[in-house]
């Protein structure tokens, strides 16, 4: 793909997969049913994009720009979201399966996460106050140093942190997982 600024366009079942798409910005577009698995987003800016059934998966996003990206039914596997840009990062997930994905100190205030799985993702440092994680998969995800203030965990399953080393105020959690919050206490909960 030629470097230029896209607006206002629709990328529909197109294979970028493998490719370096350098020196692009694309505002306001919708990319449909694309395939991007193991492309290289470095340096490129999305604002305002929405994407729909593709597969992000193993991409590159090294200094990408994510400003108030939608992920709709997406594949985003491996992705390490913590080397992209951080100027206005912005982005919501529904549908989607971000396992063994990156967030590290990242600020995802109220980023919503609907019916996603979020397998081995790794939140480590990251601002997650206000999140809402809606019908979502968090085995084996990992959050240290975290700000959960306010974050919804209450429709989701299989989380666990430790209270002791993450800001938790008025955290709210659902009564079936308060034994994964006291797990390194190894209490026996009846």
């Amino acid at each position: 793909m030629e470097a230029a600024l896209h607006q206002n366009k629709t990328f529909d079942t197109i294979d970028y997969s493998d490719q370096k798409l350098s020196d692009n910005e694309f505002i306001n577009c919708e990319f449909i049913n694309c395939n991007f698995s193991k492309s290289d987003f470095s340096y490129i800016d999305f604002l305002d994009c929405t994407f729909k059934n593709c597969n992000l998966s193993l991409s590159i996003l090294k200094n990408t720009g994510l400003k108030n990206i939608k992920f709709i039914g997406c594949k985003l596997m491996g992705l390490d979201f913590s080397s992209s840009n951080s100027f206005l990062f912005s982005m919501s997930f529904q549908d989607c399966l971000l396992d063994y994905s990156t967030f590290i100190y990242k600020k995802l205030k109220k980023t919503n996460f609907i019916d996603c799985s979020l397998k081995d993702v790794d939140f480590s440092n990251t601002d997650l106050s206000l999140t809402l994680f809606k019908n979502c998969d968090l085995a084996n995800a990992t959050f240290q140093d975290c700000i959960l203030e306010k974050t919804d965990f209450r429709s989701s399953r299989n989380y666990t942190f430790d209270p002791s080393e993450n800001k938790i105020k008025r955290t709210k959690v659902s009564h079936s997982a308060l034994a994964g919050l006291l797990e390194k206490f190894d209490l026996d909960i009846e």
